[in-house]
């Protein structure tokens, strides 16, 4: 039987033509994650992205599926616990975010600091104003929770605005364009030093509602919090009530733990909040920084069985 790699995503011919080049002896199929053909999935060693309805048929006993290749680096949505069971090997996209969402960052970094936000709003209403209140990034402190390719990257760009940079990650592990990294269980004591928090952190069951009302009440007063990772791992009511109370001067929000945000949310209405809708990821280079990971993956596959980036560890969800 033909060894087979059957794609979810849109790619360019040039992009498919890569892959090919990197299987010999594999066939390439450009599947359509929106209408998935499930008899073309069954034969499938290898696949690229994943869809709605086709787990049973990927995950049957006598399936050939040896490796998913996750269309994004978020893995929740994946079914983890029979991938684990059927020894299948999951690499996530983690990396092809670090460019666009630091970018979102330090464009709601910058938005607070300047008082864009305002100004945007004031635009629309044909009123020439400013309360004084601007400032700037310069010497400020950056406490990025969640250190890996974003994150390095945000704290590699902050060093060009002069900021001091805190990290917070599960190792503590010291970093590159960190001034310090701490671990986890010492999040309360990185964040009271923040101006801007930056929350990049993946959903897993230590991740959940991390940031609650205990956590937030340790933020430095009139500091900005910035939720890029999962939705999940805020307390949006917490959120809310640190906003009102003014512990929190503003929030740049692109993922929430309801999507879309329903359109009576209180959020909406907030003047010190900033909201995406998910997008922060978005770039006309996605596709290209997958294709990269794959076929390095696959070069690796082929000469050892296991791919060499982003191997999911099932104990730790990411």
């Amino acid at each position: 039987m033909t060894k087979s790699i059957v794609c979810l995503q849109p790619l360019t011919a040039e992009q498919q033509e890569r892959i090919q080049a990197a299987a010999p002896g594999y066939t390439f199929t450009q599947g359509d994650g929106k209408n998935p053909d499930l008899q073309m999935l069954a034969d499938a060693e290898i696949v690229i992205g994943w869809a709605k309805g086709i787990a049973d048929t990927l995950l049957r006993p006598d399936s050939p599926l040896r490796w998913v290749q996750s269309w994004s680096a978020g893995i929740e949505k994946l079914p983890l616990e029979r991938f684990k069971e059927r020894e299948i090997l999951l690499t996530s996209g983690s990396g092809v975010h670090a460019e666009p969402i630091s970018a979102v960052i330090f464009g709601f970094m910058l938005l607070f600091t300047r008082n864009l936000h305002t100004a945007v709003r004031n635009q629309m209403n044909r009123y020439w104003n400013s309360d004084g209140s601007e400032s700037e990034l310069f010497g400020k402190t950056a406490v990025i929770v969640g250190t890996g390719a974003i994150g390095s990257e945000t704290a590699r760009i902050a060093k060009a605005f002069r900021m001091k940079t805190i990290g917070v990650s599960r190792s503590g592990k010291p970093l590159a364009n960190f001034d310090q990294v701490y671990t986890t269980d010492h999040l309360p004591e990185a964040v009271s030093q923040g101006d801007f928090i930056i929350n990049i952190l993946p959903i897993t069951d230590e991740t959940k509602q991390l940031f609650n009302t205990a956590i937030f009440s340790a933020f430095k007063q009139g500091s900005y919090y910035i939720n890029v990772g999962r939705g999940a791992t805020t307390d949006t009511e917490a959120l809310i009530h640190a906003l009102n109370r003014g512990q929190l001067r503003g929030a740049g929000l692109d993922v929430f733990e309801t999507e879309p945000l329903p359109q009576n949310h209180p959020l909406w209405t907030m003047e010190q909040v900033v909201i995406t809708p998910h997008s922060a990821g978005i770039t006309d280079q996605y596709a290209n920084r997958i294709v990269n990971i794959f076929t390095e993956n696959i070069n690796s596959y082929l000469s050892s069985g296991t791919p060499s980036l982003n191997l999911v560890d099932y104990a730790r969800q990411y």
